[in-house]
């Protein structure tokens, strides 16, 4: 997720829970009643902020692990190309040495 869209989840939460504090602080309810329903709707937000932090979690890994896999290719095709060079290399030095005799 790049900046702006966590930027926007954390806005976009915010906005719930202060518009949900909000309508229960103004409900005509008893104050035991509204701050029952204030502690369950902040648990019901913490739960999925949780959710959303091991699921950002997974996808970090899931990136951060194809990116080495990515890397590892990479190098590898990078060390056979550099072997060919070098074979290449040793195969004209012979040539320059067997037409110099």
């Amino acid at each position: 997720m790049d900046k702006s869209g966590k930027g926007f989840t954390i806005g976009l939460l915010t906005g719930v829970a202060a518009g949900t504090v909000l309508a229960l602080l103004y409900a005509p309810d008893t104050g035991k009643n509204t701050r029952g329903k204030i502690s369950y709707q902040l648990n019901t937000y913490l739960d999925e902020l949780r959710s959303l932090i091991e699921e950002l979690k997974n996808e970090k890994e899931k990136i951060s692990s194809q990116a080495k896999q990515d890397s590892d290719k990479v190098i590898e095709d990078a060390k056979q190309r550099a072997d060919g060079l070098i074979r290449e290399a040793e195969s004209l030095l012979e040539n320059i040495e067997k037409s110099g005799k």
